[in-house]
Formats: structure tokens, C-alpha cells, sequence
């Protein structure tokens, strides 16, 4: 216990002092305290949206869905990778070349202040109902396990649970609240190393176990034994249904990826327009090696102690408990802290960052200082961390894993928040009612069809809340549609760019973009009835035929885009010389 304490307490440390030199001097401002001062290069951008991402919540829960069921559950997590393209090619663009802060101040810009206030409460309220109390609860649940918190100082199980999750809670605040944006990026990055070395050496000693020391036929016994475990394709029985991944699934995503203010923020601290497409797109092949670091060790939990850890959500503390070495345990504590620490870090980040620009400055004190908006952005912060450490316990109620709980939830706000900013893109005469009546509709269909409807009159929609999801999204865009017809807007909007970063994209962007949509259906062949969750093999005889294919056309798919784009790249870096010189000239003639 002691090594494992001390060995945790100087790896965070080293964590906090690099944090703190290469932050030190980037809170004097307000773009230095909530984007990084638009310094963020691409490295540390993906460093930082990897770790945000992957928290105790996907190492907990997913696994938890993976001993429960099977890896159908990895859509949320692999199929990303099509919304993390949109986000690099069409959203950040956008939202770098008008140098917003937050997503609510481009939809004020779009709409109107109305609805830049709506999306602030449906953030507000997926943040502090849902997301920030999951986040601290998974790491919570977590170091229970792994110290047995409950036996070492004699309180019961809740008692436990309450009192990590104030303890981790608050040492977590003190980054983002103290620390700003740079601050929780640069913890990020170097967390998530620690979180992808943890991540391979867990599911390493769960083969190796399951082979009675022969890692090898660990594989083997996972790929012939319940093979069905290992299936990605999900039925209709299972809480992702394959067929809800080209439904609303990819919407779900996109807000995520594209809309989502806790994620998008580090984006919008890119130091260039390429930097940030670069951190984007690394961060989707991240997304791919999910299933394989906390995924795979859930199945190896089932074949290893079958069907008796209850809830299902003990399952990834199990085999860490049972599993890692002593001299490692330091190390997965202070990874898990970190990665309970980042999301945690980053939400708070976030919503203190809308409050302070999209309610106070915005509504309250169009004048107010640096000062006054970092000192505001701190006491809202602690607020909302206080608040956090009073719902997360009541989590312990989840009957079914608290994965399953949380995307359900964040169904309130993902899809009526996409639906607005898409067509706000796209659209140039729907006025902001459209928006607003929108936002309100989706709210209370969203509850009578998930549970009001089975909770007030005992009418039971027996369709999967994706789906129910992807069709509120078409019913409120065209919702958003009649009302721009009914009332559309005398003047036709116009973005107008102002960057303060240099916006010429990446060089490589679209042929890397290729071969990581290739390795997420290389993903499913693997992951599939063909491949390895084959019944009656390792692998089917169709299984090499489709990878093969499947190369074939990437290459001539990678080749093509490479070709193509280099051209349009060649015409984009010109044009950007010829406005830089053009500005040059100008500010020459200004002087």
C-alpha cells in the first residue's frame, strides 16, 4: 500500500511540476486562461482530446458492456472517427477562421443571443447532471476496488464511494480551476501516455492468466471460447444494434466531436489552422485502439471468473486488482487519477468558460476586464465541482452500468445542439425561432419517448434510443425549415472571417484521412461473424479475401486523394501568400 502511494504520488507530482513550467505565465489573459493563447500544436491537442475522452468512464463502463454483453458497444468509440473527420475539414475551419471561444458564441453570431443562451443551459444541465457526476463516479468505483477502501477503514460501501469521490474531486479542480486550458493540456498529453502503456499491459497479463502463463493461447481461448464475446455487430437484443451506427449514432458523434464545448476547446487553441487539423485526426487513431485497451479486458474478466462479478461495472477493477503487479500499481493510480482528473478538469474547463463568456460577459458585463473574467470563471468553477460531489454517488443506482445510463442521458442535449449548428451552417435565411422551438421540442419528446411514456401511462417504445434520436433530428431540422419559410430572415446571413491563426490546413489531411476510414471498417471485418468472433474457428475462410479488398482499395482510394489534394493544397498556400503579402502592403500603407 505504501509503495503503491508513494510511487502514485511522485509520478502525479512529476505530471503537476511539467504542467506548471509549461503553463507558467499563460492564465496573464483571457485567451491564455481558456484556449492556451492560441498556442496549442497538434501534439498536444490530440494528447489532450485523447485523455479527455478516455476517462474511468470508458475504462469502467466499457468494459463493464463488454463482460456484460459483447464489443457491440465499441461503435461509440470506433465510428468516431467519421465525425472526428467532419470536425477537421468542415467545423474547425469554420470556427478558427471566426476566432470563437465558445460554440454558443458562434451560434449567437448565426442566431441570435436567445439561443446562445439555450445551448449554455443544455450544457449546463448534461454537465452537471450526467457527465461530470459519471466521470468522478467511474474513478470512484475504480480505487474501491483496487485498495478495498471499505476494509481499510472500516465505513460501508457508500460511505466509501462518497468520500473519493470529494477527495479526488477536488484535487481534480484545482487544475482547471487554478491551472487553466494549457494547464489541463499539457497533464493531459502526459497522462495519456501513462493511460495507453497501463492500457496494453492490462489485457497482456489477462491473456497470460487465461493461458496459465502463455499469452498465446490466452488468444486462443478468447477467439474459440465464446467467440460470440468478440462481436462487434451488435443485434437487436444488444444495447447498440449495428443498424443504429448509420443512424443515430453518427449524429451523437458529430455533437461530440463537433459541437461539444469540453472537446472542441482544445481546437480552438490550436496555434494554426493545420496544427489543429492534425491533433483531430491523430486523436480518431486513437479512438481505434478502444476496443483492444478497454474492451478486450472485459471479456478476458468473463472467461476468467464467468458471470459472478456484480455489479457488472467491478469488472475492469477486478482484474486489475487481481492482475497488475505491485510495482505497477503506483503507476495505474495515478493514470487512473489522471484520467478521472482530465475529463473532470476539462468539463469544468468548459462550463465555467460559457458561463463566464456566453452569460456573464455576454449578458451581464459586456466590459468586464481579463481579470474580472478569469476571477468569475474560478468561483463559477468551484460552484459547479461542489455541486458534481453530491450527484455523482447517487450513480450507485444504475441498474444496468452506468455506460448505458450516460448515453441516454446526453440524448437530451447532443441532438437538438447539432441539429441547430448544422443548419445554421448550411441554411442562411432560418431565423432563430426555428432554433428555439426546436431545442424546446426535442426536450420533452426526447423524455415521453425514452420514459415518460413508460413511467406515466405504461406504453412502452419498444425502439432503441438511437434510433428514436436520428429521427428527432429530422423531425427539428425540418421543423427549423418551415419556420424559415414561414418567417425566414429579411437580410440572408453571411459568415465574415476574423482568424488570429494562420489558415492554411494541413498538408496531409485528406490522404491520412482515408486510411483511418479504412482501418474502422478493417475494424468490423476483424470484430465480426467473418472474423474473429467466427463460431467455429479463429477466423472465417471470407475473412482474408475482405481484408484484402479492403487494402486494395485503400491504396488506390490513399493514391488518389494524395494526387488530388496536393493540387488544391498548391492553389490554397498561394492564395494564402498572396493575402498575407496583400496585408503586408496595407498595414505598410497604414503606418
Amino acid at each position: 500500500m505504501a509503495f503503491t502511494l508513494i510511487s502514485c504520488i511522485i509520478f502525479m507530482a512529476l505530471v503537476g511540476w511539467v504542467s506548471y513550467i509549461k503553463s507558467k505565465n499563460s492564465v496573464n489573459d483571457s485567451d491564455g486562461y481558456f484556449l492556451a493563447g492560441r498556442g496549442l500544436t497538434g501534439g498536444f491537442i490530440a494528447g489532450s482530446l485523447l485523455l479527455t475522452n478516455l476517462s474511468a468512464e470508458q475504462l469502467i463502463g466499457l468494459n463493464g458492456q463488454a463482460y456484460r454483453a459483447n464489443l457491440s458497444n465499441m461503435a461509440w468509440e470506433v465510428t468516431a472517427a467519421l465525425a472526428i473527420v467532419i470536425c477537421a475539414l468542415i467545423l474547425l475551419p469554420r470556427y478558427l477562421g471566426g476566432a470563437f471561444t465558445t460554440l454558443p458564441e458562434f451560434l449567437s453570431t448565426r442566431f441570435d443571443e436567445g439561443v446562445r443562451r439555450y445551448t449554455v443551459v443544455l450544457f449546463m444541465l448534461g454537465y452537471v447532471l450526467v457527465t461530470i457526476p459519471s466521470v468522478l463516479y467511474s474513478g470512484a468505483l475504480a480505487i474501491l476496488r483496487l485498495f478495498d477502501v471499505p476494509e481499510l477503514l472500516g465505513i460501508s460501501l457508500e460511505q466509501s464511494v462518497w468520500l473519493v469521490i470529494w477527495v479526488v474531486g477536488i484535487i481534480g479542480a484545482l487544475y482547471a480551476i487554478f491551472g487553466g486550458l494549457k494547464a489541463v493540456a499539457v497533464s493531459d498529453t502526459l497522462n495519456g501516455i501513462g493511460l495507453l502503456l497501463i492500457g496494453l499491459v492490462v489485457p497482456i497479463l489477462g491473456f497470460i492468466a487465461l493461458g496459465n502463463g502463455n499469452a498465446l493461447e490466452g488468444m486462443k481461448t478468447v477467439t474459440l471460447e465464446h467467440s460470440d464475446k468478440l462481436n462487434a455487430i451488435g443485434s437487436s437484443t444488444d444495447s447498440v444494434p449495428f443498424g443504429t451506427i448509420f443512424t443515430g449514432m453518427i449524429l451523437m458523434n458529430l455533437f461530440y466531436w463537433g459541437t461539444n464545448q469540453y472537446v472542441i476547446q482544445r481546437t480552438l487553441g490550436a496555434k494554426n489552422l493545420a496544427e489543429g487539423q492534425k491533433g483531430v485526426i491523430f486523436s480518431g487513431f486513437y479512438k481505434l485502439a478502444v476496443p483492444f485497451l478497454m474492451m478486450i479486458p472485459g471479456v478476458i474478466a468473463f472467461h476468467l471468473y464467468g458471470g459472478n462479478i456484480d455489479p457488472v461495472d467491478l469488472a475492469y477493477p477486478t482484474i486489475v486488482s487481481n492482475l497488475l503487479p505491485t510495482f505497477l500499481s503506483g503507476l495505474f493510480l495515478a493514470v487512473l487519477l489522471g484520467a478521472v482528473f482530465s475529463s473532470f478538469n476539462s468539463l469544468l474547463n468548459s462550463a465555467a468558460t460559457m458561463f463566464t463568456l456566453d452569460i456573464y460577459k455576454a449578458g451581464f458585463n459586456k466590459n468586464a476586464t481579463d481579470r474580472q473574467l478569469i476571477t468569475i470563471s474560478k468561483y463559477f468553477g468551484s460552484v459547479l465541482a461542489l455541486i458534481s460531489f453530491f450527484i455523482a454517488p447517487m450513480l450507485m443506482n444504475a441498474p444496468d452500468g452506468i455506460w448505458d445510463l450516460i448515453r441516454r442521458f446526453t440524448g437530451f442535449f447532443n441532438i437538438p445542439i447539432i441539429a441547430i449548428v448544422l443548419v445554421g451552417i448550411i441554411s442562411k435565411r432560418i431565423p432563430a425561432l426555428g432554433a428555439k422551438i426546436a431545442i424546446i421540442f426535442h426536450v420533452i419528446t426526447y423524455y415521453m419517448l425514452v420514459w415518460g411514456l413508460n413511467q406515466l401511462f405504461g406504453i412502452t417504445i419498444g425502439m432503441n434510443f438511437i434510433h428514436i434520436s436520428a429521427i428527432l433530428f429530422v423531425i427539428e431540422v425540418g421543423i427549423m425549415i418551415v419556420v424559415g419559410r414561414i418567417r425566414p430572415l429579411k437580410t440572408p446571413y453571411q459568415f465574415k472571417p476574423s482568424p488570429k491563426v494562420d489558415m492554411v490546413p494541413w498538408k496531409h489531411a485528406i490522404p491520412v484521412t482515408v486510411i483511418l476510414l479504412s482501418l474502422v471498417v478493417a475494424m468490423y471485418i476483424v470484430f465480426s461473424p467473418i472474423g474473429v468472433a467466427y463460431a467455429d474457428g479463429i477466423v472465417s475462410q471470407w475473412f482474408w479475401p475482405a481484408m484484402i479488398t479492403l487494402t486494395v482499395v485503400t491504396v488506390g482510394l490513399y493514391i488518389k486523394a494524395l494526387t488530388s489534394w496536393n493540387k488544391k493544397y498548391a492553389v490554397v498556400l498561394e492564395r494564402s501568400h498572396t493575402q498575407h503579402v496583400d496585408h503586408a502592403n496595407n498595414n505598410e500603407k497604414v503606418i
